[in-house]
């Protein structure tokens, strides 16, 4: 009885626990031995992408939740936009430097001059029960390799039976002169869908880049494509797109899963509460300092980070294996705003 007693108290000090594992080029991220995500930031793992990103992420149940193109391409879905990779944090215009749209697949259509993000190091990997914490560096690069910005991020991943959240909290600091985030609707924290969440399509579309740049999005078989998108001021399908909200909610199925995915906004970010550059076509993204093309130019933002001077961005992304309530995703909003309230110490630029 003893020996059963002790294996019960050891299985259930095992449950939901959280590892981070380094390998060549990425950190993987798992609950209780079933993948999560992984922090990529090896060239061999990103082939060409010019950022880390997250990818794949997937649900309790281990469906992507992600597009697997351009990294690992599946069939049926869409092959547009290379440089949108899974889960991933940059801006269209720093310093008139575009890292949205930098990748090796970029087109010729694209004149930049393009940035880019590369990691630096890691400052911690702790793994845990329910939850792990991951604190990166990276370095916002020119075209000339010049550094732009320095940027210290903070993971927290957490998961349970049904529930995934993953915290970014980015810090990013100016360093001997001011830096311009000129007002540009690619942007900022983003997340690529797999085929089955995105909006039935009903027509071939042509999005248009800030720079005046086309790209055609063809309709493809809606077979199976379940996403609807809704946000914290009741509104709800494609009409969210370039819409202020705290947060967004996609519901939509996976096979026979049904999963909402929902990303929040925090009081204490730029432009908050942000502007949404969500489209039906896969494309889910938070964007505080876009407002020109949102508002058809009513509004405009063109935020500088001074010189020396640094600017933290939280979000929250939550994947949870069932339809969510509006409470439920308001008292997911209501804990992150409370646990970011003020900065936290693994963020900070104290030595």
């Amino acid at each position: 009885m003893q020996n059963s007693a002790s294996a019960q108290r050891k299985g259930r000090s095992q449950a939901n626990q959280v590892t981070l594992t380094q390998e060549n080029g990425k950190v993987v991220v798992k609950v209780n031995n079933q993948l999560f995500t992984q922090y990529l930031f090896g060239v061999t793992e990103l082939q060409g992408c010019k950022k880390p990103v997250l990818f794949p992420i997937l649900t309790s149940k281990g469906a992507p939740i992600t597009r697997g193109y351009p990294l690992e391409p599946r069939s049926g879905e869409r092959v547009d936009h290379p440089h949108h990779v899974g889960l991933w944090f940059n801006y269209g215009d720093v310093n008139e430097h575009d890292f949205w749209n930098n990748s090796t697949a970029v087109g010729p259509e694209h004149k930049g001059p393009f940035g880019t993000i590369v990691h630096t190091g890691i400052l911690q990997m702790k793994s845990g029960k329910k939850q792990a914490q991951l604190i990166v560096t990276a370095d916002w690069l020119d075209k000339d390799n010049a550094t732009l910005l320095k940027e210290k991020t903070a993971f927290t991943f957490f998961g349970d039976t049904t529930l995934r959240l993953i915290d970014r909290i980015t810090t990013l600091t100016a360093l001997d002169k001011d830096i311009s985030f000129k007002d540009n609707k690619e942007g900022m924290i983003a997340i690529r869908l797999a085929r089955q969440l995105e909006h039935p399509s009903n027509k071939p579309e042509v999005f248009t880049d800030a720079s005046g740049q086309a790209t055609a999005v063809p309709m493809l078989d809606n077979t199976g494509v379940t996403g609807h998108y809704r946000n914290s001021e009741g509104v709800e399908g494609e009409d969210v797109w370039g819409k202020r909200a705290i947060w967004m909610d996609l519901t939509g199925k996976i096979g026979d899963e049904n999963v909402s995915l929902v990303m929040i906004d925090h009081s204490e970010n730029v432009g908050y509460p942000t502007y949404w550059h969500a489209r039906g076509y896969g494309l889910y993204a938070a964007n505080p300092l876009g407002a020109k093309a949102f508002t058809n130019g009513k509004e405009e933002l063109n935020y500088v980070l001074p010189a020396g001077q640094s600017v933290t961005f939280r979000y929250r992304i939550a994947i949870v294996s069932k339809d969510l309530s509006v409470p439920e995703i308001q008292q997911l909003a209501a804990d992150f705003e409370k646990k970011y309230k003020t900065n936290i110490e693994v963020i900070s630029n104290k030595k």
